[in-house]
């Protein structure tokens, strides 16, 4: 492999997410893509599933190959069931404000977007909305918010954490709360962690420099360094997970693949654990913003085959998609790597409680699945999945590389699995239509069936518990 000044353990964005490595890679790529010599070597690494090289895994997703592709994901489903099983868990974005400085061109909450509604909530405000997804039965949320250093400081961050965690309302509790905030410095990362995250969210949008730099016109988040280094402050500052994205369309999906999978490289190099999500959101309609603008965009089998490829190379990540995709886009990747999804989402502050129902033209992008949330509890159910409102890990400090090696090992079934049953007995003894709830006991009673006895023992004591509303909040 041609050295340049590429080197995974640098800790200069440059080096570490190396320009010529890239463009050598798509080389490289283009040149052996269907080369079946080399492709079945990687493939038989591959079955492994101790996860492939970014230039390894690029060929693969450069294929052309029929015989390759059907490879590719009928090898993706198994790593996805060895890894994470049947599993699927459900989270909600929850937007605090939309005041933002930066100049995003693919963003209506950029700065100079005069025309949109800027919100910001109060701590009362917050409630109303905690409750409202909590009578929904989420327990997992990820905070969204613009940057804006006078109206969304870390000071107001800290504070909302706070309020939401010690919400209580009937049998709900927000049990996770995961923030997505712009790139910031390593003590305020370390005042996150003491606040309580769960996972520390940045997308980098796009890790070409140059279109990155076109893009980010104006702002702080101008500065590429900043955003692409923002990972190593955030683990030196003592966040255990961190998951990171691209926004597929705003460059090539091959460079942006190759680059992705750099930014696994030198996290697993620098500090001995990779990143403990990986998203993969698309370009969407939002107000002022269209995608055809952008010449990038991909098609929808090109998109699956991403996380298909991406959950070949790297095995033990968690992989996210949103309602940004439809429920057909969303049914095809499950099978094939996604291990989280979100339900019943609104990307407008203020827009899950009904008094601030007005705000839903404050969006930051069209939701393409609306179902709600039971609705996609059932479809799940009925597509083969288990539905999660687990949060254990985070109790039990299962994170980090403590995860990952159980992960790695595919250890983590044996508290995984029980416990997401008991938090799906939680929500359908709570939250689920009739439907819902009867189709839901059934693969319960299923699923249970499976464990070993010990486990079983344990799940099916506290489900009588949960329906005899006697507690909740029971796991491994």
């Amino acid at each position: 492999m041609e050295s340049f000044k590429y080197n995974p353990q640098s800790s200069v964005a440059d080096e570490f997410i190396c320009h010529d490595e890239i463009l050598a890679s798509l080389q490289f790529a283009e040149a052996h893509k269907n080369d079946e010599a080399l492709l079945a070597q990687i493939l038989a690494k591959a079955k492994e599933e101790k996860g492939l090289s970014h230039r390894e895994a690029l060929v693969l997703l450069a294929s052309d190959n029929a015989a390759t592709n059907q490879q590719i994901e009928a090898l993706a489903k198994k790593i996805k069931l060895d890894f994470y099983g049947n599993r699927i868990v459900l989270f909600a974005p929850l937007y605090l404000s939309n005041y933002c400085v930066n100049g995003c061109t693919y963003c209506p909450y950029h700065a100079i977007n005069k025309h949109m509604p800027r919100k910001k909530m109060t701590q009362d405000e917050i409630k109303e909305e905690v409750i409202a997804l909590q009578d929904m039965g989420h327990k997992r949320l990820a905070l969204e918010l613009g940057e804006h250093p006078t109206m969304n400081p870390l000071e107001y961050v800290l504070e909302s954490i706070d309020t939401i965690y010690n919400i209580k309302h009937k049998n709900g509790a927000i049990r996770r709360v995961n923030v997505n905030i712009a790139a910031t410095d390593e003590a305020s990362f370390a005042k996150l962690k003491d606040a309580g995250i769960g996972t520390y969210i940045l997308f980098q949008e796009t890790y070409n420099r140059q279109r990155y730099e076109a893009l980010h016109p104006t702002g702080p988040k101008h500065d590429y360094n900043r955003q692409t280094e923002a990972m190593d402050r955030a683990m030196r500052g003592g966040i255990d997970d961190v998951g990171i994205g691209v926004l597929f369309g705003l460059s090539t999906y091959l460079y942006e693949f190759t680059a992705l999978l750099m930014h696994v490289e030198h996290l697993k190099a620098v500090f001995g654990v990779g990143p403990h999500t990986i998203s993969v959101p698309r370009l969407r309609p939002a107000d002022g913003i269209n995608p055809e603008q952008f010449a990038d965009c991909i098609s929808d089998d090109i998109f699956v085959k991403i996380v298909a490829c991406l959950r070949i190379a790297v095995p033990t990540a968690g992989m996210i998609i949103s309602t940004r995709e439809s429920k057909e886009t969303r049914e095809r990747v499950l099978q094939l790597g996604i291990s989280q999804i979100s339900g019943g989402s609104k990307t407008s502050v203020g827009g899950y409680s009904q008094a601030h129902a007005e705000n839903s033209d404050s969006a930051q992008f069209d939701v393409c699945d609306n179902r709600t949330l039971d609705e996609v509890v059932y479809w799940l159910l009925g597509n083969g999945h288990i539905p999660s409102f687990c949060t254990a890990c985070y109790r039990k400090h299962r994170t980090g590389e403590a995860f990952m090696k159980l992960c790695a090992n595919k250890s983590i079934h044996h508290f995984c699995h029980p416990n997401a049953l008991l938090s799906l007995q939680e929500y359908l003894t709570d939250y689920a239509s009739p439907a819902t709830k009867a189709l839901g006991e059934k693969v319960i009673a299923a699923e249970v069936a499976k464990l070993p006895p010990q486990s079983a023992k344990f799940v099916l004591q506290h489900l009588q518990d949960i329906k005899n509303g006697n507690d909740r909040d029971f796991y491994l």
